[in-house]
This record gives structure tokens, sequence and C-alpha cells, in this order.
């Protein structure tokens, strides 16, 4: 049976349009508390949200705490926080149910709902199917007695808890005293919390992209954006700048010379750490099909593995969990340590890589540099009608690309499970065949989406 509201990520769309309207909210946070409403508990049903600064977390919240309630489950409210803290104040509060709304590095006027179990993993599939066919059912069937409605309090150490966690994910004497760090919150759940953990630690802390007004997150900032990070590192000489996205479940990291690095190299730098000290489990990594082919050799010269999971968080924490692997994630920054969480955490990933600095006294252009990429482009293409992928001339130039690519790259086509691209990627040893082959893609996509207009 194909989902209808969950997608790779929860459910995301327009915020005021179905299927995020508080009419939908409403009917998840009913259907979501019926079923983890299992009749074992030792105390009342109980549920954990956090959102991003979007303007219509507002909307989606009350709205949620209002379906939640009105079958029978105590609702704790965190205010704007990051999606790991939601996941791990889920375990923490020995919630049933955790709730995180936010539609992560998208526009503002974009939201999503996504639904954690009682141990912080994001909810499976078959999970996801119950919950739909009570949102498709008569749902005032679901509600509790009056004497049974729910309460609504709002936890105002959540910020504390989560500052205090971040913190004990480093050696006990580690210290980031002397470090000059700029941190970008992208406007989102993490303004509070990031240059917090920051400080505390002993950095000089300069921040940005924390002042939301819930229209601005992700706008010109954020891991999505580095632009601004990277004139910041230039302007005040730092020794690392850190961008989070609007949920703060990845990251993006700027050298001191002004340089990008992305997830792949940030999973290298952790992974020869982790295996140095004889921490790393199960002999290597998991990363996604998007990861660079360059990172898989480094590792394979270290005697480590990559396995590949399709793109998504969840896809690659499923793998860790069924094959024991303590390090995993995607080339975009979300990077997943099971040691301490249970879906991505951008602050987390970043204090890794400053304790690989420290340790070393390096700067971060070299912690980082732990192998040469091979040329690798990718490209999105919108579309607003139609299935592009099913259209005969896109599936005669993938043929045509793969033939030219032959065994010397890799091609990964796939639609986007948040919005409404296609995602065209390639790699190789050749940048110019590299280029002209997701082109010709491209092209072949665009004139899809305009027959289909």
């Amino acid at each position: 049976m194909a989902r209808q509201y969950f997608g790779t990520d929860g459910i995301r769309g327009r915020a005021n349009k179905h299927p995020m309207t508080s009419e939908v909210a409403l009917k998840v946070g009913m259907a979501a508390g019926k079923v983890f409403q299992n009749g074992t508990h030792t105390h009342r049903p109980r549920v954990v949200i956090g959102k991003d600064t979007r303007l219509s977390g507002y909307m989606l919240e009350a709205a949620l705490m209002s379906g939640f309630t009105s079958v029978g489950m105590d609702v704790f409210l965190l205010g704007p926080m990051p999606t790991p803290a939601v996941a791990m104040l889920t375990r923490s509060l020995r919630a049933d149910l955790g709730v995180m709304i936010s539609a992560s590095h998208n526009r503002f006027d974009d939201n999503g709902i996504k639904l954690f179990d009682p141990d912080g993993y994001k909810l499976s599939d078959e999970m996801e199917l119950r919950i739909e066919n009570l949102i498709e059912s008569d749902v005032s069937t679901l509600l509790a007695n009056a004497d049974s409605i729910g309460r609504a309090t709002r936890v105002e150490s959540a910020q504390e808890r989560y500052v205090e966690y971040a913190k004990r994910t480093l050696p006990r004497n580690l210290r980031l005293d002397g470090l000059r760090i700029v941190v970008d919150c992208a406007h989102g759940a993490g303004y509070r919390v990031a240059p917090e953990v920051l400080w505390e630690l002993g950095a000089e802390v300069i921040k940005i992209g924390v002042d939301p007004n819930g229209r601005n997150i992700n706008y010109k900032c954020g891991s999505t954006a580095p632009d601004a990070l990277i004139d910041k590192v230039h302007e005040v000489r730092a020794d690392i700048g850190i961008a989070l996205d609007g949920d703060a479940d990845r990251v993006v990291i700027v050298d001191e010379k002004g340089q990008i690095v992305d997830g792949d190299q940030l999973m290298a730098v952790i992974a020869e750490s982790w295996h140095r000290r004889g921490r790393l489990a199960a002999g290597g990594i998991v990363a996604t099909v998007m990861s660079n082919l360059g990172l898989e050799r480094h590792l394979q010269d270290m005697g480590l593995s990559m396995a590949r999971t399709p793109v998504g968080d969840r896809y690659v924490v499923e793998y860790m969990r069924k094959h024991g692997y303590n390090v995993g994630g995607e080339q975009s920054g979300h990077i997943v340590l099971s040691d301490f969480t249970t879906t991505g955490d951008g602050l987390v990933s970043a204090l890794q890589i400053l304790a690989v600095a420290v340790a070393s006294e390096r700067p971060i252009s070299e912690v980082c540099a732990c192998f040469e990429p091979l040329p690798q482009l990718l490209k999105n293409v919108r579309y607003n009608n139609g299935r592009p992928l099913d259209d005969g001339g896109v599936k005669k130039a993938i043929d045509c690309a793969k033939q030219k690519l032959g065994n010397s790259g890799r091609l990964v086509i796939r639609p986007s499970g948040t919005e409404p691209v296609i995602r065209v990627m390639a790699e190789g040893d050749d940048r110019r065949l590299i280029e002209g082959v997701v082109g010709d893609i491209c092209e072949a996509v665009r004139a899809a989406a305009a027959r289909a207009a």
C-alpha cells in the first residue's frame, strides 16, 4: 500500500496547503497518539514536541497539541530545538512519542512533521502506514473521555538539557580555549543552543544567523548557503566556521582558509579518528549512493569498508542498526554517530572535528583534507507536472550517459523525497565527460517537464 502522507523524512509540504494544514496536523496528533498508546505504561502516555523557527510552526504546534491531548496524551512542549535534541529528550523524558515540526533546509513557507519512537528513532514504514490508516478513518472514534483528556506542559529546562548532553560527547578534559569559531545557525532551531555549547567549552564565538523572524530561516545562510559564513571566517580570521541547517541535524564546515568541507570529508575524519582509538564499530562506515568514490577508496586504503544506502538519513540509520555500525551519514552533512545520537546532529558532528583538531594541534584545513575527491557534479531540475523519469527521452539520455561513463564513473538519478526536483549526479575521473552527461540528462528532464505542463 502506497503512503499518502509520509515521504522519506516525515510529512512535508507548503504551509497551509494540504497536507501541511492545521486539520491534517490535528489528525496526525490523534492518530499517532492512539497508535502509541499501547496500554502497557506505568504512566500517562506522553509526547514531546519541538519545532524550528518557521512562522507556521505556531499553527502546527497548536494543532498537534490539540490532537494529542484529545486522545489522552500529555504533551511536553520544547519550543525551538534541534531535531536531535527532540530525539534525545524523547528518550530522556521517557515519552512514548517525539515530534519535530520542521522542513529542515527548505524555505520558510514549507514545513514538516517528523515522528520519533520512544527510543528516538524515526518511524518504520509499517508504523507510518498504521498512522495513515487512522488519519483516513473516522477520527472522532479516537477521542478520549472527558476525564482522560491530556495536559500540556512547557519544558523550561529543554535547552539546558541539550547543552549539557552535547558537551558530554567530548572527552571530559577537552576544551576549545583559544579557538575562534564562527557559527551560522541559519536563523533556525539551533540559534540558541549551538553558540551556548561552543562558548561553555571555552571558544571565542562569533554568531550569525541567530535572529529568526519566522521568515528568514535558511535564507542566504546556513549549511545550504555558506557564503555569509565564508565571508565572516575571512573577516574575523576564525579557526573554523560551522554552518547548521534549519533544524540543526546537518552541518557544513568552513576551514580557516574559507574552503568548504562537506559531509564526506567529515565522515573520513571521524572514521579515521575512531578507528585509531579502537572505537569504530563494524570495520567501516555507512554512506549513501551520493558519497564520493574518493571517500570509499580512502577508507579501503585504511582497511575499512563503506556500505552504501539510498539517499536519506533514515536508510543510513536503519543499515547502521541492522549491521552494527556506529558512524554513518550523507555528503550533505547529515552525520549519525550512534554512540551519541539516533539521528543526524550537526553540532555534535562539528564537536568531533574540533576534538581531532585540538588533540592533533593542526588547523582545520589539514585535519579535513583526508582524500582528494573525484570530480562530481550534482544538478537539480525542478518540475511541476508528470513523472519525468518515466519519459522516453529521459530514459534514452540516461542510457546514453551510462554507455559514455562505462566502468570509469557512477551515475545517480533520483527524484527528491522532499521537493519536486530531479537530482542528477555523476562522478568519474574525466570532469568534462561528467559535465557533459549531467547536462544532457538535465536538458532531457526539462524537455519532459515542458511536455507534461
